[in-house]
């Protein structure tokens, strides 16, 4: 059923979800191959070099407008990752930004400032419709998807926005602008696209779409919430879907990772892996790749503020305006999520408990510009306002405030000379991305020559430096010498204030020493050249499948797959079929000829009917070749005589409904099943929604209507536990999808296949048509000994062998079809194209018998 999260199909194809003009025209000039562009259409060919497409909500450019003029003039943001992420490279990689500009650009001058970024900087300006900035990015990005990906639900109108349907489509027709300007840039088979952040979420299916084999990677600079957060969010699949567009996906730490393939396994039925040391997840035949790296800072952009006169002079001001205090750092946007309040009332806790304190301890608090408005960020403001003011007027004296709120614009140098004199950096948020302020904290501390210098420090002089962290933040878990804390226990922030204020100067020391080797060595340029390597590595069999699309919409997505896969034809295979005497046919039962979801698992009328017709014909052995019991498919496919039958994976054979069941004669040991049992039981009973299905020759432990997670992590320890104690025991464990299964050693259905097979080999009457069907994996052991059957000994011609998988899936046959749907219409056309019925069942017999 098609999503709602769309109109329809074509518009989302043109981008038109709402009824607001498109970005005006396309860039003057299109550039189609790496490399400058030249008005002369008929020069040579520009040399080609590595080119990055870094799309972002925000270009790394700041804009200010000549007031004499008029004219716009433009200038890089030293201070954006964005930009600093390019020192990661060569200086022959070219580096393309796609993204908006902080002001707004007049229609009339779009195209001239167009021209000029991608002229001067090689950036392509997204200019949107001012109502759609306003649904996209304050509408959904800030009042919906922000919070609700820092764990806040909008249970009441006043607490956060609901989800708006019309804001969903100003997103995804923000992020259809943005794709289409990155089209305009794009060279399809040569670039890397590294698309930033929760705002360009479905940015990646729209690239997708039109280039199939983009290469393609996603950040995600804010938290990922828990599924139980995000399966909240009405369009979550198309998200998810977004992102699984792309080959490489990054987060900052394990948890935001493990979250997002949480929501992949319990939404989408996903699984995921860890092939040598990366995590992968296996997505209609694409492997989409995980990158768990926090970003760093630039040290020599702050080493350069670091050494500015006006850093120096601010030092020395500071110095002496808190002589003989000591210094509590905190550096924050005015946000709720920041936990601002709740460091102030950590701080009077501490005065409070340690009058000594008082009168020598500052907390210097600098206060960001809130990045979005609402009464959220009111509220927060004021009650920020409210405690500081409490906490100053108990504990302060008419020379001394404990507690300094700096709510001003902070230039660069008076933000760096505060970090390099503090004694602590507190960070305190309830929730956050990454947060750079203690990397940049420990940059600052450690100095540098020309400001020890300038301040008259010795140049060997130790450097020290506390940081208290929130446990919920990005950057904590890379930032093993600090104290981290639970921002919500004030009583255990006020104790860590204290520790790291009376902490002895050598073991500041060693945690300073620790943090710095860390931050120097993962700095943003690390990040980035980190990013781009596994993107290149995630990229590399781009061109050794082929692909195309399914879906429609924001499910759009690639199925990726062997170039000699195929969908199976019924004209190709009938014309083989009727050329050929000596058949063999085998047929997989759930899901290949009745559907996997059938509540009912009798076959229906249709299915009886072309299986019987099959069967009478004489040059045809059809098996059904099943991991089911031989009891149900006994009762359910009774009406076909010469039906051949393998229950349970090939333990149990019958040639026909008239012959004797025979058993595996490799395993007749079952006393491991005594062993087993008890096992499973336990598991099942400490696994709500699990079950035991008992076979006569094997024991299933089922887990799919269990917790995902919990289920397949319960899957895992008893694979572990019954190897362990099956050891020495004739048997084999295998885990499937959503179960365990152990089963006697030598049985497959691939032996069922080799049997049938050489049976006619040695009755001299070799196989020319050989047709296996299944859509299980147990089923891929049969087309592997098909193959290997027909190959060896070698026969006097080589049979017509069509090895087909149900779904379009990575497989060893070479063959598809889409669904158990088709299969019976392809066996309805073998069946129409069967020789006529045998009158009588003798002749019948006697006919089968003379091929086995």
């Amino acid at each position: 059923m098609a999503s709602r999260s769309y109109a329809n199909l074509l518009d989302l194809a043109s981008g038109n979800l709402l009824d607001i003009p498109q970005t005006p025209r396309a860039l003057p000039r299109v550039m189609t191959v790496p490399g400058i562009i030249s008005d002369d259409g008929d020069s040579e060919s520009p040399v080609c070099h590595e080119r990055n497409i870094i799309v972002a909500n925000m270009l790394p450019l700041q804009a200010q407008k000549d007031t004499e003029t008029g004219k716009w003039c433009f200038c890089w943001d030293e201070d954006s990752p964005l930009l600093q992420l390019k020192d990661g490279f060569s200086s022959e990689t070219e580096f393309i930004y796609v993204g908006s500009l902080e002001v707004e650009i007049d229609a009339k001058e779009q195209d001239v400032v167009a021209q000029k970024l991608l002229e001067d900087f090689n950036c392509v300006p997204t200019f949107l419709p001012h109502d759609l900035l306003k649904k996209f990015y304050y509408g959904f990005c800030k009042q919906y998807l922000w919070p609700l990906f820092h764990y806040m639900l909008p249970m009441c109108p006043e607490h956060g926005d609901r989800f708006d349907r019309l804001l969903w489509q100003a997103y995804v027709s923000a992020n259809k602008i943005f794709a289409d300007k990155v089209r305009e840039v794009i060279n399809p088979e040569e670039d890397y696209v590294w698309v930033h952040d929760y705002h360009l979420m479905v940015l990646p299916t729209f690239l997708r779409k039109r280039f199939n084999r983009v290469k393609l990677g996603f950040f995600l600079h804010s938290p990922f919430p828990s599924s139980e957060i995000y399966r909240t969010l009405p369009v979550r699949d198309e998200i998810l879907r977004g992102l699984l567009n792309c080959d490489l996906v990054g987060f900052h730490t394990f948890d935001y990772a493990r979250h997002f393939l949480s929501c992949c396994s319990r939404m989408l039925g996903l699984d995921y892996e860890s092939k040598r040391g990366h995590i992968g997840l296996e997505y209609f035949g694409r492997t989409v790749y995980i990158k768990i790296l926090p970003v760093g800072v630039h040290l020599g952009r702050l080493e350069s503020v670091l050494n500015l006169p006006s850093t120096a002079t601010k030092i020395k001001e500071i110095q002496e305006q808190f002589k003989g205090k000591k210094l509590i750092l905190g550096i924050d946007d005015m946000d709720i999520f920041k936990g601002m309040s709740l460091k102030l009332l950590a701080m009077e806790q501490l005065l409070q408990q340690h009058q000594e304190l008082r009168g020598k301890l500052v907390l210097v608090q600098i206060v960001n510009p809130a990045r979005s408005s609402g009464k959220d960020v009111q509220e927060a403001k004021r009650e920020t306002y409210l405690t500081a003011r409490r906490i100053n007027e108990v504990y302060g004296s008419p020379n001394y405030e404990p507690v300094m709120l700096i709510d001003r614009h902070v230039a660069r140098y008076e933000k760096t000379a505060y970090c390099a004199l503090a004694d602590c950096c507190i960070v305190n948020a309830v929730r956050d991305g990454m947060n750079l302020v203690p990397y940049k904290y420990i940059v600052c501390r450690q100095g540098t020559q020309h400001m020890d210098e300038a301040m008259g420090i010795k140049l060997d002089s130790p450097r020290t430096s506390m940081l208290v962290v929130s446990e919920f933040i990005g950057c904590s878990p890379s930032l093993s010498g600090a104290i981290r804390v639970n921002p919500w226990d004030i009583d255990a922030v006020a104790d860590a204030l204290n520790l790291a204020i009376t902490m002895p100067d050598s073991e500041k020391q060693l945690r300073h020493e620790k943090h710095y080797r860390y931050v120097s060595s993962h700095d943003v340029a690390y990040w980035a050249r980190s990013f781009v390597q596994d993107l290149e590595r995630a990229c590399e069999n781009h061109y050794n499948k082929r692909c195309w699309g399914i879906g429609l919409g924001l499910g759009f997505r690639i199925v990726s797959l062997s170039p000699s896969f195929r969908k199976l034809s019924i004209d190709h295979i009938v014309s083989a079929y009727k050329r050929t005497n000596r058949r063999a046919i085998f047929l997989d039962y759930d899901g290949t000829v009745i559907p996997q979801t059938s509540i009912s698992k009798t076959p229906s009328p249709e299915v009886i009917s072309v299986l019987n017709t099959l069967c009478n014909d004489p040059k045809n052995i059809v098996f059904i070749v099943s991991g089911r019991g031989r009891s149900s498919l006994s009762e359910w496919l009774a009406p076909c005589e010469r039906l051949g039958i393998a229950a349970e994976h090939g333990y149990f054979l019958r040639w026909s409904k008239s012959s004797d069941w025979e058993s595996g004669s490799l395993a007749v040991d079952l006393d491991w099943i005594t062993i087993v049992e008890p096992v499973m039981r336990l598991y099942t009973e400490t696994t709500d929604g699990s079950n035991i299905e008992i076979k006569e020759s094997a024991l299933v432990w089922h887990h799919q209507d269990a917790d995902p997670d919990f289920g397949s992590c319960q899957a895992k320890e008893l694979l572990d536990h019954l190897e362990n104690v099956l050891a020495n025991e004739p048997a084999v464990v295998t885990r499937g999808q959503h179960i365990v299964e152990v089963k006697p050693q030598g049985v497959s259905k691939g032996l069922v296949a080799e049997k049938v097979l050489s049976k006619m080999i040695n009755g001299g009457k070799p196989p020319d048509f050989v047709m296996c069907i299944g859509d299980d994996r147990s089923d891929e052991d049969m087309f592997e000994s098909i193959l290997s059957t027909v190959s060896s000994p070698p026969l006097p011609a080589s049979p017509e062998i069509f090895a087909c998988t149900v779904g379009r899936k990575p497989s060893k046959a070479k063959y598809y079809l889409d669904d158990p749907v088709d299969v019976v219409k392809l066996l309805q056309g073998l069946a129409t194209a069967s020789s006529p019925k045998p009158r009588h069942i003798p002749q019948t017999q006697v006919s089968f018998e003379s091929i086995v």
